[in-house]
């Protein structure tokens, strides 16, 4: 029979899937129980399927101050059920990768036999095994590397990972959303580089959060998909090549499933968050004395994000973009067609290099129309509502 591990995981979307290579790695030598949000339950039909998940939603993982420590309002009832239900499990191993006191309470409030965890605020009092943290700047899956190192196992360096082969004729997935309004680039240069895409004649499909949906609808994007659940986040995933958005779950997922990212930052640090496909690309956000800021911008509109240029942007795209996928040609009537890649044998100055050369010229004399259109940009940041949301499946989707 295998050991019981206890493993708890409380935050974002994002969090969930930089832990992914662990769970599947420990899920194969333990019985694994993840205490999560509730989203984690469509993440496990797909990553991890071993893996037991008791959707939960810590009061403290609220973003606003004024609900985290309303200790009044906590559910208290749903925190003892969730208690007792840990304590009669009997883990033998529990452990966090958080540098979070109130993890590592609640590994000792579930009485696993040996508490792993990174101490923080005399929290160590609470763990069994107290664990020297990664470098500060190191990227936080090195923290589950060092988890994985604890239980004698071992998981890939992350430019080392086993993910999906590229799509290199697929779609490009620009997602415009993310968990908080100050990780969101402005939504009109979001449009501009849409049409610049569209300009360079490859295929975009364009995904928002709900709260941005009217705002794309009105700036005349007609085909705008709203993802509401993480399998909504998957569909739009395994059909994408590239991936273009805010430094934010979608992000993560995609890249987890096989796809290059490239990710605008803006309050967060890059080397601790970018996602983990050896691939990704992105374009670290703006000086600002108070970053990282967790999120609590100081100023009006977040300059982190606001100051990056839509100019400055559009050149880091197009050359990520030029490595990782192939522009699609759209013929009148018969819709975007892959373009075939050039095979590496082939020279540029070869006969069969000099037709493929040719064909954007010889479309452009037989007058076939370039895929979409500039429009005028539309100045806005649209605010997104703060705080959690609780359901039944399929599970609302907080990115984060």
């Amino acid at each position: 029979m295998k050991p019981k591990l206890l493993v708890v995981e409380l935050w974002g979307l994002g969090d969930l899937i930089i832990a992914t290579p662990f769970l599947q790695a420990a899920s194969q030598r333990y019985e694994v129980t993840l205490v999560a949000k509730p989203y984690a339950l469509d993440l496990q039909k797909r990553f991890w399927p071993d893996v037991q998940v008791v959707p939960f939603i810590a009061p403290w993982t609220a973003f606003k101050y004024i609900s985290k420590y309303r200790l009044w309002a906590w559910p208290w009832g749903e925190m003892l059920r969730l208690r007792n239900r840990l304590i009669a499990e009997r883990f033998d191993i529990g452990l966090s990768a958080r540098w979070d006191p109130r993890d590592h309470l609640l590994l000792w409030l579930a009485k696993a036999k040996t508490r792993l965890g990174f101490p923080r605020l005399g929290s160590g009092l609470s763990l069994a095994r107290r664990l020297a943290r990664p470098d500060p700047q190191a990227h936080r899956y090195e923290n589950w590397r060092v988890m994985t190192w604890e239980l004698g196992f071992e998981v890939p360096p992350r430019d080392a990972l086993a993910l999906p082969q590229l799509r290199p004729d697929s779609e490009v997935l620009v997602h415009t959303g993310a968990g908080q309004p100050v990780r969101v680039w402005p939504l009109e240069r979001y449009r501009g580089l849409v049409a610049r895409l569209r300009q360079q004649n490859y295929r975009v499909q364009v995904a928002c959060d709900p709260d941005q949906q009217s705002w794309w609808l009105e700036a005349g994007e007609k085909n705008i998909a709203t993802p509401h659940t993480v399998a909504d986040l998957l569909a739009l995933a395994d059909r994408a090549g590239a991936f273009i958005g805010n430094d934010s779950g979608p992000g993560h997922l995609a890249s987890f499933c096989g796809v290059p990212t490239f990710t605008l930052f803006g309050p967060q640090l890059p080397e601790w968050f970018v996602p983990l496909h050896p691939a990704s690309e992105w374009l670290e956000g703006k000086a600002c004395p108070y970053k990282p800021c967790s999120d609590y911008c100081r100023f009006p509109i977040p300059r982190c994000m606001a100051n990056s240029s839509e100019e400055e942007v559009w050149a880091l795209v197009k050359a990520f973009l030029a490595r990782t996928l192939h522009p699609a040609i759209e013929s009148d009537g018969l819709g975007p067609v892959s373009r075939a890649p050039r095979s590496p044998s082939v020279s540029k100055s070869s006969a069969t290099g000099a037709i493929l050369a040719s064909v954007p010229s010889l479309l452009n004399a037989c007058g076939l129309r370039p895929y979409g259109a500039n429009k005028p940009a539309l100045a806005s940041l649209v605010p997104r509502r703060s705080g959690d949301s609780t359901g039944s499946a399929p599970n609302p989707l907080v990115v984060e």
